[in-house]
């Protein structure tokens, strides 16, 4: 069996959320079962000194218009990935924009999805694994080769929508818009041709795959994936245990397992010299996201003066521009128990994973979320809005691995009480040895791949 696994973003490559993770994790945990390799697009930033030139080009037309195609690769830790570089998708400097997103973001990713096509057909690969609205026309070009296809869903809110006349500039025909196709509300939607056209269909936790189907969760596409809903899997995502690991991380203060938790004290103490906060007796809480409101930062904002005035302290690292940005930033400068950084640093995300106590995940909705798996692999306790993969990987009265404080409702009087029961715990050494003897890697969720992979082969 051999299989292409293609996504717009891994890590450590290139990084903009946690499909870069997943797209780093999956594939290695697969490698260990079955014949695997990555491919990704080439970006401006990226070093391409650092890459190998492969013996396979090509050139695709889209459009009317020839452009031609480099794979690059490199190997590390053994395992291949290959990278595509093309005009347009490897000209503009960053992944999907800098403050607002690439004008001709349809014709870069329609390039990097027809290439994947090739690519595939280069290397003999039966399966191809696609992520996300990026690489999802791959399934359409896909269709008549032989080739089969997986499309998961990452993010649902994310669907890579676009004017009509990206159509053209594809050589897509307009038989194809239409509200069974590709059509959605007048424009061209790529998230469409890749639930439409794959083989299955997965998404990153159980329970997501029940939301994505209603109404509320469906992000107007509910009605078209209960059209497909036998072909949808929903398959929790795990995380890399050798990267996230306190006992071997070379990225935080002090390394420990979990027979020397005290050792968490020791990494405050030296996180507390990097942040403007002090009185490393009070429980720390942290939220390391995207400044956006999925994130639940509109509770956040709601709650904040409730939350400082408990015997605590609170860290935020956040990453983009936002309208909550300017209101954390007035209270930051008159709270001494607040610190607020902005910018997603990975030394720093691993060094505040070791050092809180607890870690604040009050999403309106999470496909599966990784944050609150790497705050267990420390010995940090989640507390989190129980949606999505958040409900499927934390658990506050079942024995089920993963322990942690849920709230059922997205609200400032839930997320508050919730704190008030993180903050009166007894256990909570017990609670971070359960948490960080669970196997929380992707070796579970391989397996399920696999049989899919098989199953699509038959």
């Amino acid at each position: 069996m051999k299989v292409l696994f293609a996504s717009s973003e891994i890590f450590p490559f290139a990084k903009s959320g946690g499909l870069a993770d997943v797209a780093n994790s999956l594939p290695k945990a697969l490698s260990k079962q079955i014949d695997i390799v990555s491919v990704m697009p080439l970006y401006g930033f990226m070093d391409e000194k650092k890459l190998n030139k492969a013996d396979i080009s090509f050139e695709i037309n889209l459009g009317g218009i020839e452009y031609k195609i480099e794979i690059l690769f490199t190997k590390v830790d053994g395992f291949l990935t290959y990278f595509i570089k093309a005009p347009l998708l490897s000209t503009t400097l960053n992944l999907y924009g800098d403050k607002e997103a690439y004008a001709n973001n349809d014709i870069r990713f329609g390039i990097f999805s027809a290439s994947i096509v090739q690519l595939a057909k280069a290397l003999h690969a039966e399966i191809v694994h696609l992520n996300d609205w990026h690489c999802a026309l791959s399934a359409f070009w896909l269709k008549d080769t032989g080739i089969k296809s997986i499309f998961t869903i990452h993010n649902l809110a994310y669907q890579g929508i676009f004017e009509k006349d990206s159509l053209s500039r594809l050589g897509i025909g307009f038989e194809h818009f239409n509200m069974d196709d590709l059509e959605f509300y007048g424009k061209c939607n790529f998230m469409k041709a890749g639930i439409r056209y794959s083989d299955v269909l997965t998404t990153v936790s159980p329970t997501y795959a029940k939301e994505i189907l209603t109404p509320t969760y469906g992000c107007g596409l509910n009605g078209f994936l209960n059209l497909y809903k036998r072909k949808l899997h929903g398959i929790l995502n795990g995380i890399n245990r050798d990267f996230f690991n306190p006992k071997t991380d070379e990225l935080i203060f002090k390394n420990y397992d979990k027979n020397s938790l005290n050792l968490k004290q020791k990494n405050k103490k030296e996180l507390y010299k990097k942040v403007n906060l002090t009185d490393i007796k009070l429980p720390l809480f942290v939220m390391i996201s995207r400044l956006v409101e999925q994130k639940g930062f509109g509770i956040l904002l709601e709650s904040i003066d409730k939350i400082l005035e408990k015997k605590l302290n609170l860290l935020l690292l956040v990453d983009g521009q936002s309208k909550f940005k300017e209101p954390l930033m007035q209270i930051a400068k008159k709270s001494k128990n607040f610190s607020l950084i902005f910018g997603y640093n990975e030394s720093l995300s691993h060094q505040l994973y070791a050092s809180a106590d607890f870690l604040l995940m009050p999403s309106l909705f999470e496909p599966c979320g990784l944050n609150q798996m790497i705050a267990m692999a420390y010995g940090t306790i989640p507390i989190v809005h129980g949606t999505g993969g958040l409900k499927d990987s934390v658990h506050e009265k079942s024995s089920r691995c993963g322990k942690g404080i849920v709230f059922a409702k997205p609200s400032k009087k839930s997320l508050l009480l919730a704190i008030d029961r993180a903050m009166k715990l007894e256990n909570i050494k017990q609670l971070q040895k359960f948490n960080m003897d669970c196997d929380l890697s992707f070796d579970e969720s391989a397996k399920k791949y696999i049989t899919i992979y098989k199953e699509i082969l038959k």
